[in-house]
Formats: C-alpha cells, sequence, structure tokens
C-alpha cells in the first residue's frame, strides 16, 4: 500500500517539506492531490470542496499545479510556448494568444528564463528544465503548488537560487508544498515539515525538530538490534 491512513493539511501562506526515504510514498501523494491516481478511500478537499474524483484538469483549473521529478516540458516547443500552454488551459484559461504570450514572458522572467524563451525545451539543461517546470506550472494561476524534487541533481549555486525563487513564488501569495531529499532546502525554505514512510506520517512540526527526530533517522538509515543507527 502506497499511502495507508494519511491524514494532513496544508495552510494558505505556508511553504510545507514533504519528506521521507525513497518509495515512501511522497510523489503517489503528489499524484493523488493533483488527480492523476485516485484513492482507495478518503477523501482529498481544497479550500474545503472535495476535488478526490475530479479529472486532473479540472483540479489544475481549480487551483493546484505540480511539476515531476522527472521533467516533462513539449521537448519540441520553445520556453515560451511551454508556458502559454500553462495560461491557455489553467486555473485562469484565455484563448487570447497576445494575452497568452504577454503573461508566459512576464513568468519566464520571473523565473529567469527570459534570455532562453525561444530555445527548444528539450535543448534546456537540468536547471533551466527545471525553471521551466516551475513557469509552466505558475502560468496555470495556481492556489497550491506542488513541486517534487526541484533541488535534485543541482549545483550548490543552483540549489541557492531555486530556494530563492521558491521564496519568491510564496510571496506571490502561492502556498507551496516541496518534496526534497536536499535537507539544506528544506530547513531553508520550509514553515513545516511532514514525513512519511512506508505511506505513513511519522513526523510533523517545525523543520529541524522533524529532520532529527528519531523515527525520521531511522526510516532513513535503518537500525541495528542494540538500538544504534546504520551509517
Amino acid at each position: 500500500m502506497a499511502i495507508n491512513q494519511l491524514s494532513l493539511s496544508v495552510h494558505e501562506g505556508e511553504i510545507v517539506g514533504l519528506i521521507g526515504p525513497n518509495g515512501s510514498g511522497k510523489t503517489t501523494l503528489f499524484n493523488l492531490i493533483s488527480g492523476l491516481l485516485k484513492p482507495n478511500n478518503g477523501k482529498i478537499k481544497l479550500s474545503g470542496v472535495d476535488i478526490t474524483n475530479l479529472a486532473c484538469h479540472k483540479i489544475c483549473q481549480m487551483g493546484i499545479a505540480r511539476t515531476f521529478q522527472l521533467t516533462k516540458p513539449f521537448a519540441q516547443m520553445t520556453s515560451l510556448e511551454n508556458v502559454m500552454v500553462g495560461k491557455a488551459f489553467g486555473c485562469s484559461s484565455t484563448w487570447s494568444m497576445k494575452e497568452a504570450k504577454d503573461e508566459a514572458e512576464r513568468i519566464l522572467e520571473f523565473t529567469g528564463l527570459e534570455d532562453k524563451s525561444m530555445t527548444t525545451a528539450g535543448t534546456l539543461g537540468i536547471a533551466d528544465r527545471k525553471r521551466l517546470e516551475i513557469a509552466r506550472a505558475l502560468a496555470t494561476n495556481p492556489k497550491l503548488l506542488l513541486l517534487d524534487e526541484m533541488a535534485a541533481g543541482l549545483t550548490p549555486k543552483e540549489i541557492e537560487e531555486a530556494m530563492e525563487l521558491m521564496n519568491k513564488i510564496r510571496d506571490l501569495g502561492v502556498t507551496l508544498m516541496v518534496v526534497e531529499h536536499v535537507m539544506k532546502a528544506i530547513l531553508g525554505i520550509s514553515n513545516r515539515v511532514i514525513a512519511i514512510n512506508a505511506g505513513e506520517k511519522i513526523a510533523e512540526g517545525a523543520p529541524r525538530d522533524v529532520v532529527y527526530n528519531e523515527k525520521v533517522i531511522e526510516a532513513y538509515l535503518g537500525k541495528e538490534e542494540d538500538g544504534k543507527f546504520f551509517m
């Protein structure tokens, strides 16, 4: 069972970090929230509205956008065209190509990709592809943005820049839920952290309290019979 009796809430204006070892259910949870998967039981609500059985595009139009751990750009389209897609089909969709283009250009500037606007998305480096994922998601005008391992594979400088961008997004009024293995990023941006293992919540609270929680350390490192952690 990928997710088992997991109950959590995300409050408006927060950055919530979601941590756990590989296979703990983090991406599955994002797939459930965004509608890519449907739960066997339980409910998912956005601002009190039950969205459990809605299609992915309906959930997006209601205000939830997400990125993917493995970036999924429209590879043969330019960065600008990728972001225009988000504007055309998101929460505040438009059929005006000029409006979509103007908004896409603004978002590319916001995410630091203005000089890559006419670059074919499939040729971008990993850091720029991750920024493009965020830009396209932002173009849907989300209330809640789900970011899946945006710091993975980045250099230390790129991680700092990614953290800065996440804080800028929160300052826009967008709530963020962030799956991340880079603890520097989790500790640097999160207001609250939730840790899961085997699909169950094992800790929740202030970032440092959760990261140094014994159950969380055990989930990552394992434990010998004498109580010592594997290293």
